[in-house]
């Protein structure tokens, strides 16, 4: 009888918790917002187009694109827009993986 008295009541701590989680991912997404924003100044429609189809296969790699093209203008080594191919030669820079150097040193 006296057990669903407090269903209504959630814990306070955990409404706390539960705003912050929410402010946090709604300031993830403003700036996430923002930076597309700026990229779309920054590239030609195609190679928007590409960013985007980054974004959707793989996450990670398209966050890192996106830094990495926002840095470059910041430095003011981007004059005009973006092209796909600069970005694709941008894209091939930031996943070239060098092969191990091995050794083999006989006695």
């Amino acid at each position: 009888m006296y057990e669903n008295e407090g269903e209504g009541q959630q814990d306070p701590n955990n409404q706390k918790r539960l705003r912050k989680v929410l402010m946090d991912q709604i300031k993830r997404q403003q700036i996430e917002r923002q930076k597309k924003e700026v990229v779309k100044k920054l590239v030609d429609n195609a190679a928007y187009e590409r960013l985007m189809n980054i974004k959707i296969s793989n996450y990670d790699l398209y966050a890192q694109l996106i830094d990495l093209v926002i840095s470059l203008a910041q430095s003011n080594r981007i004059r005009g827009k973006l092209t796909e191919e600069q970005l694709v030669e941008i894209l091939k820079r930031a996943t070239e993986r060098r092969e191990p150097k091995l050794e083999f040193k006989h006695k």
